[in-house]
């Protein structure tokens, strides 16, 4: 055998750097469902960290539809959809997305962040133009740069800066698309549709939302941003999860006929990753129909939110500019961060701790999402074991 030296060394090298600055995030181990109450590492915890916002994950009709769907179809596609791997199931899916959304029809991909990934990076060129909001979701990021297309930011949420780099544009060569994040994933701030729209109509400007963190949970029986503002057919693309509410797995695309018509022949993660197991897309579909079918969900999922929202501020956290589920509870300082996060997993309560990249250096944070699954109960437990917490490591505002 060769005597070697790895030459990937320097990883390691960085990830001992991370772990003697506090900031190494550990992989915690699922050992069960993911439900409101879960088993990680071997110690029950109140679970405030997954994004299993209506509790689907456990529910008996997905479970029910997995399994019939497993014995009817097998346990995978065989194929991308393009050579042999399109199911009538995967159709039927994609017809009962666009027919929730209000939209001519959809394209289902096998993750949010391929979705949204997939889509920018197909429909613009390098001659093409971005509008993108500062704080807009990684996979809209890298889509935005696999495109090639020339890049403009502007500050979160702030639409008059976006109509200044829209107004800048008028007349140049090359098509327009402005992007926003419908609810943000890491502050769960909802971004100013109605003001964003208008500029992209003034504008000749595409319009783009990534809907994942209100799909579920904002709009008629949780039709998201969209339908939450009244925006039906002003929106061109819209983009949602079956990872998050749905609790399942994918992503998917809404549009008119001709976007999803393109995005079939175009979309590369569409056309080089094999479809969705049966049992992912039954459960999917299962899902949709509790959705319209049981709306006391969404409404349960809001009463634990304000709750939760109401404890953590009356002892005094800071929750930043969160209007939804999605409630940071704020920290500043990275290792800090990570370090509340372990203490609250040590005393029962599972909410992970964010910080730079994914948040700017000086916001880090804990993450919680509340769920529709959690009790009244479960959540004193948890508001009590933040106030524990908060007040030995000084994180409680005075």
């Amino acid at each position: 055998m060769v005597n070697r030296v790895d030459p990937l060394t320097y990883l390691g090298e960085q990830v001992a750097d991370w772990k003697a600055a506090g900031t190494y995030n550990r992989l915690r181990i699922l050992e069960g469902p993911c439900a409101s109450e879960s088993r990680f590492d071997g110690h029950e915890v109140i679970n405030l960290a997954s994004n299993n916002y209506l509790g689907l994950t456990t529910h008996p009709k997905l479970i029910e539809a997995a399994i019939e769907a497993t014995r009817k179809y097998g346990a995978g596609s065989g194929a991308v959809r393009t050579i042999s791997g399109t199911m009538d199931l995967h159709m039927e899916l994609e017809r009962r997305i666009a027919q929730f959304k209000n939209v001519e029809a959809c394209v289902v991909f096998q993750s949010g962040f391929a979705a949204n990934a997939g889509t920018v990076a197909a429909v613009l060129t390098p001659d093409d133009y971005i509008i993108s909001d500062e704080l807009n979701h990684a996979s809209i990021i890298d889509g935005c740069r696999l495109s090639k297309a020339k890049i403009r930011v502007f500050g979160h949420k702030d639409h008059n800066a976006a109509g200044r780099i829209l107004a800048e544009l008028d007349g140049v060569s090359g098509r327009k698309i402005l992007i926003t994040d419908g609810v943000f994933s890491m502050d769960g701030d909802i971004a100013p549709l109605p003001e964003l729209a208008a500029l992209a109509e003034r504008h000749g400007a595409i319009m783009m939302v990534d809907d994942a963190h209100s799909s579920g949970v904002l709009g008629r029986n949780g039709r998201g941003t969209i339908d939450h503002f009244g925006l039906h057919g002003r929106v061109d693309i819209q983009v949602g999860t079956l990872s998050k509410a749905i609790g399942v797995l994918g992503g998917y695309v809404c549009g008119t006929k001709n976007l999803i018509e393109f995005l079939y022949q175009r979309a590369r993660p569409f056309l080089f990753s094999t479809s969705h197991p049966p049992a992912v897309t039954a459960a999917c579909l299962a899902a949709f129909d509790i959705l319209e079918n049981e709306p006391e969900r969404i409404e349960r999922l809001w009463e634990n939110t304000r709750y939760f929202k109401a404890g953590l501020t009356d002892a005094g956290f800071d929750t930043g500019a969160s209007e939804t589920p999605i409630t940071p509870v704020m920290v500043g300082e990275a290792s800090q961060a990570h370090q509340f996060s372990r203490e609250l997993f040590d005393n029962g309560l599972l909410a992970t701790g964010i910080a730079f990249p994914t948040v700017a250096k000086d916001k880090a944070r804990v993450r919680t999402i509340v769920s529709a699954a959690h009790t009244t109960s479960q959540l004193d437990r948890a508001l009590d074991v933040f106030k524990r917490v908060g007040a030995r490591m000084e994180i409680i505002r005075t």
